[in-house]
């Protein structure tokens, strides 16, 4: 088997090609105004019998988010469809009298699935057992991760850092760092509130003007917030304009995290009836705690479904972490870790890793690159390997569901077309698998790097899947 995958792979590579650019693709670049030289592609039927169609296929090129594909099936194969993310609250010793004589202890587990009712349940659990007091404070461990708060310092990917696809996860990654405000339009301005409302934080729209614009158009016009401390607490002011007559809920991280985190667990804490000590710290849970209360996020095949079929930047990350977690050695930063595992699983199969640029695992990245032949590989190996099944049920279906939802809808792709995107403003990608007119699934690969790419590039990539579709 391994000999069949190096030999496929050196097909990929060049062993054997038609570097002609199918006409709908010519007709397809010339109105677009972009150059063939843009595009890079690896089409083949994965029976083999047809010799690969490819251009550029060993270049190193930005895959946009058809990068979530390689920490898709590397998780899938290194971590296993049933790994769990979970949370858990400690304590240094069991509660004696429903007292805890000491901090809690809240401890992220790379948990997908910790959201305000699950962490509301894990209280709960933790106070139906009779505990009632907790005396020492809290404790916010994130030190899975090194370092646990990969967000600190480093400068943000575009002009809108607060909205929910540039969340950078930590271990906790509780409400996926985010926080909802419903904003409203009035006759004469604008109302802001957080939802939940948390003691401490004043949100104030009134530096906000209402426009003409339509409801779902309302973040065009959106000015970064201003936080300021306010006593104990902080006040935020939203800036911008909003459409007149609309009302919206937008999930955005505009607070730390810490904050947030300490602030949710004091509120739903004390409204279950229960006291809690003064101090909040982060670090390490103490050596030897006792488990008081767990939560568990999703199977990953499960949660992976979600992530690609929306195209979930903040848990591919998280997911990504964990491969690295699971590899590091002691002291190992885990970004590095988890580099170190995908070329391990890279070179287990028989892949070229040369001008592989790993950066995040999501491709939410001006670093990352891979190239087409690289995708492909994954790709076939990922078809042949035991979880096949779990991957193609992640991938957007052409013109049905997920981020494939508008697109390829009239035509041969629609419904046959399993296919992740990607799209940066300079790089857009369609990758996955397409079954041609006699049924026979393509492995299909296609990434377009420009300076216009976003603007002009997916027509390209969805001429070149209805080809393969229409195949015979």
């Amino acid at each position: 088997m391994r000999a069949w995958l190096f030999a496929a792979a050196l097909l990929l590579a060049g062993c054997a090609t038609t570097p002609t650019v199918p006409d709908p693709v010519q007709a397809a670049l010339a109105k677009a105004g972009l150059p063939a030289s843009s595009l890079g592609y690896v089409l083949q039927p994965l029976d083999g019998s047809r010799a690969a169609l490819q251009q550029r296929a060993g270049d190193a090129m930005a895959p946009g988010s058809t990068m979530k594909l390689v920490t898709a099936v590397v998780a899938l194969d290194k971590l296993g469809i049933n790994h769990r993310g979970r949370t858990e609250l400690l304590a240094a010793s069991a509660p004696v009298n429903g007292v805890i004589d000491g901090p809690l202890m809240l401890r992220g587990l790379a948990d997908p699935d910790l959201d305000w009712p699950a962490l509301w349940w894990l209280l709960r659990q933790l106070r139906e057992s009779g505990v009632r007091e907790i005396r020492g404070g809290l404790v916010v461990d994130r030190t899975l991760f090194n370092p646990t708060r990969f967000d600190l310092g480093l400068p943000p990917f575009d002009e809108a850092p607060e909205f929910g696809y540039n969340v950078i996860p930590d271990a906790l990654h509780l409400n996926g760092s985010l926080l909802d405000y419903e904003l409203q339009a009035t006759p004469t301005g604008v109302t802001a509130r957080s939802l939940p409302a948390l003691p401490g934080l004043a949100v104030d729209a009134s530096a906000m003007t209402l426009s003409s614009r339509l409801c779902k158009d309302w973040d065009n016009d959106w000015k970064p917030a201003d936080l300021q401390p306010d006593g104990e607490g902080w006040q935020l002011k939203l800036n911008g304009a909003f459409p007149a007559g609309c009302r919206q809920r937008a999930p955005l991280q505009l607070v730390d995290r810490q904050w947030l985190v300490t602030t949710a667990v004091r509120q739903f804490w004390r409204e279950l009836g229960g006291a809690m000590g003064p101090g909040n710290v982060e670090a390490a849970a103490l050596p030897g705690a006792v488990v008081l209360a767990s939560h568990r996020g999703r199977p990953l095949a499960e949660v992976l479904r979600g992530v690609m079929k929306s195209s979930d930047n903040a848990l591919t990350r998280l997911i990504y972490l964990q491969l690295g977690a699971q590899a590091a050695q002691a002291g190992e930063p885990t970004l590095a870790a988890a580099d170190r595992a995908v070329r391990s699983w890279f070179a287990a199969h028989g892949l070229d890793d040369r001008g592989l640029v790993l950066d995040n695992g999501s491709g939410l990245s001006r670093s990352e690159r891979i190239s087409p032949a690289q995708l492909a590989g994954l790709l076939r190996v990922a078809h042949a390997g035991p979880q096949a099944p779990e991957l193609l049920a992640t991938l957007p279906i052409a013109g049905l569901d997920g981020t494939m939802l508008r697109r390829l809808k009239d035509g041969p792709a629609a419904g046959q077309a399993r296919l992740k995107t990607g799209t940066l403003r300079d790089a857009v990608g369609l990758a996955g698998f397409v079954r041609d007119a006699s049924g026979k699934p393509w492995v299909f690969v296609a990434l377009l790097n420009h300076p216009e790419a976003a603007a002009k590039g997916r027509p390209v990539l969805d001429a070149l899947a209805a080809w393969v579709a229409g195949q015979r």
